[in-house]
């Protein structure tokens, strides 16, 4: 990647001492960064540290330069923009368009693409206020990275931590690659993301452990390049991505009806979803209830279509299809295998293979999987999942030319 022009944008949380990292990371990559924190930033972060990491002088005064114009010129000449952490009311000003301090015109004054990370307590982080005003900043192009559930001040833990500057480091210039990128322009994508519940009764459904992570990454990612994306959204524990159709779904059936009918005349369809194999026979209207004197319940069910292979052995000329496939095996070799047969199997064009278990996969910020074709095995990703996300697009795009121009 050519040297870029970054402003980190850095805001008054207890997370600012680790947008030094980020700071860090950026000018380590060869990238000319400038700094501009907020005066809450500063009672965190000093001046010295930021211009000694930066290597840059740090501005902080929106009066300060007004002959050069600096209160726009830095946003004007910003490759991109990273806010790391992104607090509540950064968030809401944001949302707002308000430019009270040197950071809020220089992101107003900006055409570049923007990352923030937000960090606050959970509280703030789940209220409906910050929720509709990052689902704006979403709507609005920027690209949301976090907050992770952990540790936070105090003795208080949930969603809200900040990512790790590595984390958001490689979204942010993933964002940049993406945007320069546009090699999906024209192109209609579908992708399905989630897992699906099926009903037990009104209280208790079987589902899965996928958050759909991966999937809205992939969404992301492919509108970032120029997309038009639809998203088939099954039971998403993460906010669902601005700019994209969003289809809600949650059984299988309802995936596949949805899915079924957005894949007619797209160019890509992306089925990241976890879809469950069963469904109950039968789905009680009330809740079912310990009866006295049982000792277990016995639950009668039913295969659920093969969503992947009735697309896959469908007519889809002019469609490129990609499937995941989850597995629990250890052994590589045999987890190639399986791979390899379940392509055939299922129709697919692409299938994106990765390794599930307790601890990896599911629910997690990074993932690890093996692209694979007719031919083989075409890619290997590991890091962030919207690193593989992109991944995933550079192994299908150059294929969607092959099989037609968008028109």
């Amino acid at each position: 990647m050519s040297r870029l022009n970054i402003v980190v944008g850095i805001t008054g949380g207890i997370a600012a001492y680790k947008a030094v990292g980020v700071v860090r990371s950026l000018v380590l990559a060869g990238h000319d960064v400038h700094v501009v924190p907020t005066d809450g930033a500063l009672r965190f972060v000093g001046r010295p540290t930021l211009e000694a990491i930066s290597r840059n002088p740090v501005h902080v005064d929106l009066y300060e330069g007004v002959a050069e114009v600096r209160h726009v010129a830095i946003g004007q000449a910003a490759d991109l923009i990273v806010i790391a952490p992104a607090t509540a009311n950064t968030i809401a000003k944001l949302a707002a368009g308000l430019a009270d301090d040197l950071l809020g015109n220089t992101v107003l004054a900006s055409e570049a693409p923007i990352v923030i990370a937000p960090a606050m307590h959970t509280e703030m982080w789940l209220n409906p206020a910050t929720a509709a005003n990052v689902a704006t900043l979403r709507e609005r192009g920027v690209t949301i990275v976090g907050p992770a559930v952990g540790q936070l001040t105090g003795t208080d833990s949930g969603p809200g931590r900040m990512e790790e500057p590595d984390v958001i480091v490689a979204a942010a210039l993933a964002r940049v690659e993406a945007s320069a990128r546009r090699d999906l322009a024209g192109r209609r994508v579908v992708v399905t993301a989630g897992g699906t519940r099926e009903p037990l009764d009104p209280v208790r459904f079987l589902g899965n452990r996928s958050s759909g992570k991966q999937g809205v990454a992939i969404a992301e990612a492919a509108r970032a390049r120029g997309a038009q994306v639809t998203l088939i959204a099954a039971n998403l524990e993460v906010a669902s991505p601005g700019g994209c159709d969003i289809r809600e779904v949650s059984t299988a059936l309802e995936l596949q009806a949805a899915v079924t009918e957005a894949a007619s005349g797209a160019d890509l369809v992306v089925m990241a979803a976890a879809v469950a194999d069963y469904r109950p026979a039968s789905i009680s209207e009330s809740k079912i209830k310990k009866q006295p004197g049982d000792d277990g319940l016995t639950l009668e069910l039913v295969r659920n279509p093969d969503i992947l292979a009735g697309l896959g052995h469908a007519p889809h000329d002019g469609t490129l299809l990609v499937g995941f496939a989850a597995e629990t095996e250890a052994d590589d070799e045999r987890l190639l295998e399986l791979g390899a047969g379940k392509l055939e199997a299922k129709g697919a064009d692409l299938l994106v293979v990765n390794r599930v278990g307790w601890t990896e996969g599911f629910a997690r910020d990074d993932n690890r999987v093996v692209i694979l074709g007719n031919e083989g095995v075409l890619a290997r990703a590991i890091g962030s999942k919207m690193s593989v996300a992109h991944e995933i697009l550079d192994v299908a795009a150059p294929r969607l030319r092959e099989t037609h121009e968008p028109g």
